[in-house]
């Protein structure tokens, strides 16, 4: 079907090559859009969605309020008490055990931190007079931990909060039960149900929890840390760090500046190089290696093995020492500058400025990380290629299409279908691809017009780590980080939940 900027008629004259510059040039046309709708309609949607789920929960805890007997009214407040009184002797243990150790964290260890997130700390380290006017040694408060404790005891409140419903929604169940005269379950019953039709909760438990550690938390961490003042001047313990709202926002987009530096210009640089790299990065890498992967299993080559091989080995160097390698001979005094001198081609002491230079820098990373990355995609649509069934060639073979179109209406869209999830994973890759950058060039040359020692080849994820590592703007940093994570989330959702993959994931053959 034609695209509505164009006629019917006229989308159907193109060639294959016109319409897959069509559909590709539309696609980022639209997209400005497609973040408009995601934002206007999308969570919209989730977030009626999920107060209707809040308010089913409402209405199940009133039932029981209402229509509980005194049992079940009495798990209002203690976890577990409706099945212990009915001798579901694990569920009860549990939910109690549960209620227990939620009070105990709050009153010994939980409920300090909590009550200092507030003010972030109010006592630095030194010495300090203490109310008999003598000058005592004092720890004092720690801004950082105070902000991590702060939040876990956030989570376990809201954990609490999330089991006291359920047992109360198990509490009222239970009672239905018996008074509908149905056998409750057993403590090995419940054992066994983990291992059986809920075995599903089982293996998923440890992920689950890994992923809430070394994910979720670190993400609520850092947007927290993102509303504070925390960067080199205000090192806790020796020095607190406080809350300042929206300031970091503010200084990101160009507004209520601090120390007369612009990130809000240096942010909108970096981003859009970000973006241009990662697209550059992502279908170079892409379609090269799906045409050597192509020429590599058409008929009629010898040594495909050894081709195969050769591109195989070179995955197996680690990407760092190659990245180390192309520096050394790429720079000013590289061997590549010396070979060219030496024939003449340049003049010496004229070098000519792979790495030092804005715009050849950037040219010249893009054709690095095609060398280094083409074996990859070549390994991928090879096991690929090698699926596609032979008989759809024969009959566009029959039909008159050539190699180009064949390519474009069979070759093309099947890898496309098949591979959508990774070309997802690489663009979201390579939008923070720290490697090639930092490697090959450490994100120069600099420039004045850029602040916080970012580079002219500087990505987004690179500038970051300056700014953790060199200048300690922690703050900044975790400003970026949101903006990085919001922008690579929407891209991900929008870009997969278009792609056929997903649309077309039952009938694409």
């Amino acid at each position: 079907m034609a695209q509505t900027t164009v006629s019917e008629l006229d989308y159907l004259k193109m060639t294959a090559w016109q319409k897959f510059c069509y559909k590709f040039t539309g696609f980022f046309k639209r997209l400005p859009l497609l973040f408009l709708n995601f934002f206007k309609i999308t969570i919209p949607a989730k977030a009626k969605k999920f107060w209707q789920t809040v308010k089913g929960c409402g209405l199940t805890v009133g039932r029981a309020a209402k229509y509980g007997d005194w049992k079940t009214r009495t798990s209002f407040i203690l976890f577990g008490f409706s099945q212990l009184a009915r001798k579901q002797w694990l569920r009860g243990v549990l939910l109690l055990v549960f209620e227990l150790v939620f009070i105990l964290y709050m009153a010994l260890f939980g409920g300090q931190y909590l009550g200092l997130l507030g003010s972030l700390g109010k006592l630095e380290r030194g010495e300090h007079l203490d109310e008999y006017g003598n000058w005592v040694y004092s720890e004092g408060d720690n801004s950082l931990l105070i902000l991590l404790y702060g939040i876990l005891t956030i989570m376990f409140i809201i954990c609490f909060v999330y089991a006291w419903y359920k047992s109360i929604k198990s509490a009222y169940g239970t009672q239905l039960m018996v008074e509908a005269r149905r056998k409750l379950a057993t403590a090995k019953e419940d054992i066994n149900a983990l291992n059986d039709e809920q075995y599903h909760k089982t293996l998923l438990a440890v992920p689950l929890a890994g992923l809430t550690i070394f994910t979720i938390i670190p993400i609520i961490f850092m947007i927290f840390l993102a509303f504070t003042n925390y960067d080199q001047y205000h090192m806790p313990p020796t020095k607190l760090f406080t809350w300042i709202g929206w300031d970091n926002f503010a200084n990101v987009f160009g507004s209520g500046l601090s120390q007369a530096e612009n990130f809000g210009y240096t942010f909108a640089r970096l981003l859009l190089w970000t973006v241009i790299w990662a697209l550059f990065a992502t279908f170079s890498n892409y379609i090269l290696g799906m045409i050597v992967a192509i020429i590599i299993n058409k008929k009629g080559i010898r040594f495909k093995k050894l081709w195969r091989t050769i591109l195989v080995m070179t995955i197996a160097v680690p990407q760092f020492v190659s990245l180390l390698l192309m520096s050394q001979m790429l720079g000013d005094n590289g061997a590549i500058n010396k070979l060219l001198e030496g024939c003449g081609l340049i003049q010496p002491g004229n070098p000519i400025p792979f790495l030092t230079d804005g715009t050849l820098a950037k040219v010249t990373i893009i054709v690095v990380n095609i060398w280094i990355g083409i074996p990859y995609t070549m390994l991928i649509s090879t096991g690929i290629l090698m699926n596609i069934p032979e008989d759809l060639y024969e009959s566009a073979k029959i039909d008159g299409a050539g190699p180009v179109k064949a390519f474009f209406k069979i070759t093309l869209p099947y890898m496309l279908h098949v591979t959508a999830p990774y070309l997802i994973t690489q663009f979201i890759g390579n939008l923070n691809n720290f490697n090639v950058i930092y490697l090959l060039t450490g994100g120069g040359p600099l420039t004045s017009e850029f602040t916080g020692g970012a580079g002219k080849t500087d990505l987004l994820i690179t500038w970051l780590y300056k700014l953790v590592m060199q200048k300690q703007l922690y703050g900044m940093a975790a400003v970026i980080s949101i903006l990085m994570f919001i922008v690579t989330a929407v891209v991900s959702l929008i870009v997969y939940n278009r792609s056929s993959a997903v649309k077309n994931e039952e009938d694409f053959m």
